[in-house]
C-alpha cells in the first residue's frame, strides 16, 4: 500500500472512531437526561447502535484481514439485534393485558 493510501486509511479510521465516540456520548447524555424509560431506551438503542457501527467500521478499516473485517460486521449486526430485543423487553409494560 502506498503512503498516500495509508494516510487516507488512517484518517478514515480516526474519523470513524471519533464519530463512534460522539454517538456513544450522545446516547449516554440521552440516557441521563430524558424523562421517561421509553425515551431513554430510544436514545440508548439508536445512538449506541450507530456508535458501535462507526467503531466497528474503524476497526475493520484498521485490520488487514478480510476475515477480521467480516467478524467486526457480524459483531455490529449482533449488537443491533441485541439492542432491539433488550429495548423491547425493557420497555414493555408487564401489567398490560394482551
Amino acid at each position: 500500500m502506498t503512503d498516500a493510501l495509508q494516510v487516507v486509511r488512517d484518517v478514515a479510521v480516526v474519523l470513524s472512531a471519533a464519530a463512534g465516540l460522539v454517538f456513544f456520548t450522545a446516547g449516554t447524555v440521552g440516557l441521563l437526561r430524558f424523562p421517561d424509560l421509553r425515551s431513554r431506551l430510544h436514545a440508548v438503542t439508536k445512538a449506541d447502535t450507530l456508535g458501535l457501527g462507526f467503531v466497528m467500521l474503524a476497526l475493520a478499516l484498521a485490520s488487514d484481514s478480510l476475515w477480521a473485517a467480516a467478524t467486526f460486521l457480524l459483531v455490529w449486526v449482533l449488537g443491533m439485534g441485541a439492542a432491539a430485543v433488550a429495548a423491547t423487553l425493557l420497555g414493555s409494560d408487564p401489567e398490560a393485558s394482551p
